[in-house]
């Protein structure tokens, strides 16, 4: 036999075992970790890993660092003769597994001068895992102040800080414009701050500046959180 068949040989037997290696890692893992069958078979996780080792740090940067968030609270109007009122909101519903999510909020004082509502996509350019976050949004709104009013496609800018993983706290900041370039342009500056004392239930508080071209408006609110 020449050289060159017992290195075609020597090629072709690396080449099988090396097909065969992932076949042979996942029987060994198996024998190693002493797992019975029928756990392994009911266990999605278990298999996963069995099969390939999961890339956990590409996890962590898309697991997202925020929860959605069930909100009711309080809320106070000083530039309405300190109105008080309520407000009631859902904040970033994930959409599959993207960086889109849908939040819709709504609020009014007593004495009938503040209302507003509305609901707004936003689309995180950065992983979700990350601890700081932007995020252009759209949506509609409907703003009213005394006599004033107005509704429109609502444009702006998100910022999202998470301090902690999972919701537990975090700050928001956004600026957006509700029917921008129009003559009823309607700015609207709101910082939200969160933070958990259990791990379901938030505290947390709104401070929102809306300007229009007929009133100078404010608004802060003290909330109770749900994390879904």
């Amino acid at each position: 036999m020449n050289i060159k068949k017992v290195f075609f040989i020597a090629y072709i037997g690396i080449i099988i075992s090396w097909l065969n290696l992932p076949v042979k890692a996942q029987e060994a893992n198996q024998k190693e970790l002493d797992i019975p069958e029928e756990i392994i078979n009911d266990s999605p996780v278990l298999q996963r890993w069995l099969k390939e080792t999961p890339n956990v740090f590409e996890d962590i940067r898309h697991d997202p660092s925020f929860s959605t968030r069930l909100k009711f609270g309080f809320s106070l109007f000083p530039s309405n003769d300190d109105a008080v009122g309520i407000n009631i909101a859902l904040e970033d519903v994930f959409l599959a597994k993207t960086g889109l999510t849908l939040s819709t909020d709504y609020y009014t004082s007593f004495n009938g001068e503040r209302l507003s509502v509305g609901a707004n996509l936003h689309y995180f350019l950065l992983p979700l895992g990350n601890h700081i976050n932007f995020a252009p949004l759209i949506g509609y709104r409907y703003v009213q102040s005394g006599d004033y009013s107005t509704d429109g496609v609502n444009l702006g800018i998100r910022l999202m800080l998470a301090l902690s993983r999972t919701g537990a706290a975090d700050i928001s900041l956004a600026q957006s414009f509700v029917a921008p370039g129009s003559k009823n342009e309607v700015g609207i500056t709101s910082l939200s701050v969160g933070y958990a004392f259990t791990s379901h239930l938030r505290f947390s508080t709104d401070i929102e500046l809306q300007n229009s071209k007929a009133n100078k408006d404010n608004r802060f609110s003290i909330n109770l959180e749900l994390l879904l």
